[in-house]
């Protein structure tokens, strides 16, 4: 029997506190040992407070308690992302996590839809998806486990204070026999022959060896980019944004089981309801607007007080030419960044520590596994990246120079050809594996404007009064559950209240 991979991971954040719970929750001792290297001197980004519905997952595969997490990092339930003024001023729709109405006859959803506004009956799409009329109505419950019902056809995903989910897997991952040292790292040993990782050396003098090492050191890529020298692949041309201001705010208004994203004339800001707080944040170019006005952008467009003064972040679009080499795997900012429009930067970590976990050598280094890992995480990014490109180049918008660059910009041939075939056909990219099913494609192509020529000629299978009842009834089934829904609020209290939370005066009075 082989004896146990010693895994050092450099630096902690969310990335590195991720990897280190699912590393001792998963595998077992005699798999590998783990050891986590951290300076409290060295600040971490920890803005991002929005997840996808593999969070749960994620979670779920950890052990982690749903409840006690939520109440460690005062969390919310999220249904989906709001989109405000993207396709033109005046525009809105919801990206939600659940499908639009069901496929009738082996044929998609939205084909019956466009059927049906061709013949008289221009229905809203957004009435048939259950999270969006939730979301709406701000109502949470969880899903049915019945997959017949039609509370079973959307999931959620969770709204958290990053910096306490960190502190939270910290001490989830310690109780488990991680060893955590404090302290910087000064020099990364690499093998004379091999060029592999040997060793980290610390500013106490500690030289820590190792077969694995993780690098989630942020955008400096510590060992990733200055020791191994992978190199970057810049995504700026299609994703111009490249910074951020992010700033708390007392809570008011609508507590929301979504996410808001409000385009600006230069990007784009976030409204993320807490349990305690809202985060807020503006994602803009520098190349369209100067610092100091997206700061004053922001600030004058809180629903609350601000709690702290805006925080600056300095980012480039893009990912690491190889995220696993040698025996060196980047973790989160170190493997690349795409900007936190549709919530993916904690997503890409998770997906990354579950192919870490699918494909865990026995070995330092594996070839075979080394290359699979770095085409499952390049899927990933490359389709993600289409994704977030597409919101940004389907706009008419006409009051910023951001809007007009991103709608003349030439795009990926990969983008440019779905774009087309949902056009002509309302044809949808569905993947085996990977993130973004055809429900959120479709909400985001329809949010933005753009609308299909033609539907599936299978739809006309169904007889036109046969397909007006049974969206009527599913319109009204949808209405009638969603009305007996707890509001948000409630069930978040019930629930998972926060010490925090329960303390803050904003939370008893509002949002009845």
């Amino acid at each position: 029997m082989s004896r146990p991979l010693d895994v050092v991971i450099v630096g902690g954040g969310t990335a590195g506190w991720m990897t280190a719970a699912a590393l001792v929750g998963v595998l077992k001792p005699n798999v590998c040992r783990v050891r986590l290297i951290e300076s409290d001197e060295i600040g971490i980004v920890g803005v991002g407070e929005a997840t996808l519905p593999q969070m749960k997952d994620f979670n779920d595969l950890v052990g982690i308690d749903e409840a006690e997490m939520m109440r460690s990092t005062n969390a919310t339930f999220k249904l989906g992302i709001e989109f405000l003024d993207w396709g033109f001023k005046g525009s809105t729709y919801v990206h939600p996590f659940g499908a639009h109405g069901q496929a009738w006859g082996g044929v998609g959803f939205h084909h019956h839809w466009l059927r049906a506004a061709q013949n008289g009956r221009p229905w809203d799409i957004e009435a048939f998806s259950y999270a969006v009329v939730a979301s709406r109505c701000d109502r949470f419950e969880f899903p049915s486990r019945d997959p017949a019902a039609i509370e079973a056809t959307y999931n959620y995903a969770y709204h958290f204070d990053a910096s306490l989910y960190a502190r939270y897997l910290r001490g989830f991952a310690e109780a488990r026999g991680l060893r955590r040292t404090e302290g910087k790292v000064v020099e990364v040993v690499l093998h004379p022959e091999s060029g592999n990782v040997d060793a980290i050396r610390m500013e106490s003098g500690e030289l820590v060896a190792g077969d694995l090492f993780i690098d989630c050191s942020g955008f400096r890529g510590l060992i990733i980019g200055q020791a191994l020298q992978s190199g970057f692949e810049d995504w700026s041309k299609w994703l111009p944004c490249d910074r951020a201001l992010a700033v708390p705010c007392d809570r008011a208004g609508r507590f929301t089981p979504f996410t808001r994203s409000t385009a600006r004339e230069a990007g784009w800001q976030w409204r993320i309801p807490l349990q305690h707080r809202t985060g807020n944040g503006y994602v803009y170019s520098s190349s369209f607007i100067s610092d100091d006005d997206a700061a004053a952008t922001l600030m004058r467009n809180l629903d609350g007080e601000a709690q702290a003064e805006p925080r600056p972040l300095r980012f480039k679009a893009g990912r690491r030419v190889d995220c696993w080499r040698k025996n060196c795997i980047a973790m989160g900012l170190a493997s690349g960044f795409l900007e936190p429009l549709e919530s993916t930067s904690i997503y890409l970590v998770q997906v990354a520590i579950t192919n870490l976990l699918r494909l865990f050598p026995r070995n330092p280094v594996d070839p075979a596994l080394v290359e699979e890992f770095n085409r499952l995480v390049d899927n990933e990014y490359d389709r993600i990246r289409d994704f977030l490109i597409l919101h940004y180049h389907a706009n008419t918008r006409e009051d910023g120079e951001l809007w007009r660059y991103c709608r003349d910009m030439e795009v990926p041939d990969s983008l440019r050809s779905k774009i087309e075939l949902f056009t002509r056909r309302g044809h949808l990219p569905q993947y085996k594996d990977g993130l973004f099913s055809p429900p959120s494609w479709l909400s985001v192509l329809l949010g933005q404007g753009l609308r299909p020529q033609a539907y599936d000629r299978l739809a006309d299978n169904l007889p036109l009064d046969e397909l007006f009842a049974r969206m009527e009834t599913l319109h009204a089934r949808i209405d009638a559950r969603t009305a007996a829904m707890p509001g948000h609020d409630a069930f978040v209290r019930s629930y998972c209240a926060s010490a925090e939370a329960v303390r803050a005066p904003a939370l008893a009075g509002a949002d009845a």
